[in-house]
């Protein structure tokens, strides 16, 4: 599905302004988010079970997520295709990507094109850092799955039957978007559990190229229009359920006469995401463990 060819339906999103109303869109993931609402406590975070090796390979897990992602949006290749290792510290293979054939996105507007390669960049050499700071403790990439996993989203967000984040670049932008704002709250909740200020001080680098590249896409999205910042409202209140708060997440729009670019709080700070609630989001609800959506049989490492 072509993200334009549901102009007319995400245009009739924005018209229903209230809560209440934008809540009702969401009911097609009521399913997803009740299971994930139900395990939460399943995900337990505490800084006296995981180390700071734990928490960098959870790291590791997300950005193999996002730097497949962009490298396939970019190039049409995978990381290993782009010479960029998969396998684990000890040598182990990293899983498969499924994805569709092709899914090299066709870009029109040169400028969006720099912006993605910058941030297909980043996120590869997030990978490469992560794997060198974890040296043979650095776990391979899990299977990952981005073509079932926006369709199961997509559903569940009410923006219809099935959604290929490759086939424009607007459907790029929103394919992102899902991505962006998860890795900048699962940073931020991050940083209370590790023990090492060397350790944070990496992380909190991490976490600001995180929320650079989280401003760069939501304000294209801004700008793409009300179409597609109705969708992003939806992926955003979509989001909130999966987490178990229902509102933590803001969508890109406008707000008493202000634009809502920024995904923050009442105090100007960025939204927290503990692991077990990003979990939940990544797994579309799925059994902690068990993995799904993105990571259809789980992470790789102790938090899973």
């Amino acid at each position: 599905m072509d993200f334009m060819d549901e102009k007319d339906h995400t245009l009739a999103l924005l018209e229903e302004k209230s809560r209440s109303r934008r809540s009702a869109i969401m009911l097609g993931g009521a399913a997803l988010a009740g299971l994930a609402m139900s395990r939460r406590n399943a995900f337990a975070q505490s800084s006296t079970t995981v180390t700071d090796n734990d928490i960098l390979n959870f790291a590791l897990n997300l950005e193999f997520l996002e730097g497949q992602f962009y490298t396939l949006a970019t190039t049409g290749m995978t990381l290993d295709q782009a010479g960029i290792s998969t396998r684990s510290g000890s040598g182990t293979a990293g899983g498969s990507v499924t994805v569709k054939t092709n899914p090299a996105v066709p870009f029109q507007d040169p400028l969006l094109k720099q912006l993605a390669m910058e941030i297909a960049s980043d996120e590869q050499n997030h990978v490469k850092f992560l794997q060198s700071a974890l040296g043979s403790n650095a776990v391979g990439q899990p299977n990952i799955d981005l073509m079932n996993s926006f369709n199961t989203l997509a559903q569940a967000a009410g923006l219809g039957a099935s959604f290929d984040p490759f086939a424009s670049e607007a459907n790029f932008l929103l394919g992102a978007f899902v991505f962006e704002d998860v890795g900048v709250t699962a940073y931020q909740g991050a940083a209370g559990l590790i023990s090492s200020k060397t350790v944070l001080d990496k992380a909190v680098g991490i976490h600001n190229v995180e929320a650079y590249h989280a401003a760069a896409i939501r304000t294209r999205i801004f700008q793409a229009g009300s179409a597609a910042q109705a969708a992003s409202q939806a992926i955003a209140a979509t989001r909130a359920k999966l987490d178990g708060t229902g509102n933590d997440d803001i969508g890109v729009g406008v707000s008493s006469g202000a634009a809502t670019i920024v995904d923050n709080d009442a105090n100007g700070m960025t939204y927290a995401r503990t692991t077990s609630q990003v979990l939940s989001i990544v797994y579309g609800g799925g059994a902690a463990g068990t993995g799904g959506v993105f990571f259809p049989n789980a992470l790789n490492g102790t938090i899973r």
